[in-house]
């Protein structure tokens, strides 16, 4: 209920974000969107599609006319393929670990208009087949709370407590927003990633039995 917005997602960019935040503390509403000539490029997706465009180069970097001439030529070729292709998952189900500091400063940031609040900080990621929108809201440590102050490491998603230090002042996380929306294309492609790397494994496994068939066939 404290946070609602629509999210525009094409390809890899997110091309519009519209937000709504209900802050707890004195129940206004705040609005932000994205400028009209702003997009965010989400990484994960860019260096998922680079790991498949790597895969497939390594399937299409022969002659039409190429002759595999051992089995182990081919269990290479298919552990570099299968390898990319776990990348390329792996990027889609283990989002970035980042620090507060470095969600303050990030370019997404000033994607916004009107700007942020300086004690609002948000984040945009992917969780397996969900783009997830995290907001953060954030109160300023007062020279006199600050004996006790253990700055956060890095974390998907910071808890209420989390502390850090940004610029001269320090800050705590007072409330955490998480809202997620399925992806369907996105679900699409990690079945194709499993469906794949089940077809590789399965092609190896046949090459394997019949290297150990020639091996150790008698003569």
């Amino acid at each position: 209920d404290q946070v609602k917005g629509v999210l525009t997602l094409q390809g890899d960019a997110l091309c519009q974000a519209d937000v709504n935040l209900k802050m707890p503390r004195n129940n206004q509403l705040l609005h932000f969107a994205f400028r009209e000539d702003k997009q965010w490029k989400l990484q994960q997706i860019q260096d998922a599609r680079n790991h498949v465009n790597q895969a497939i180069y390594l399937l299409m970097n022969r002659d039409v006319n190429y002759q595999f001439k051992t089995g182990s030529e081919v269990l290479k070729l298919m552990d570099a393929v299968m390898l990319q292709l776990s990348r390329a998952r792996n990027r889609l189900t283990t989002p970035a670990t980042l620090t507060l500091p470095e969600i303050a400063s990030s370019g997404l940031t000033k994607m916004f208009t009107p700007a942020l609040p300086p004690d609002i900080l948000v984040n945009f990621y992917i969780n397996l087949n969900k783009l997830c929108l995290t907001v953060y809201q954030l109160h300023v440590l007062q020279p006199s709370t600050t004996k006790n102050f253990k700055p956060a490491g890095g974390s998907i998603l910071h808890n209420p407590g989390a502390m850090f230090e940004c610029g001269s002042q320090r800050y705590e996380v007072s409330h955490v927003h998480k809202v997620e929306c399925v992806v369907p294309w996105l679900n699409d492609a990690l079945v194709f990633f499993t469906v794949s790397l089940q077809l590789c494994q399965q092609l190896k496994d046949k090459i394997s039995v019949f290297s150990s068939y020639w091996n150790y066939r008698p003569y």
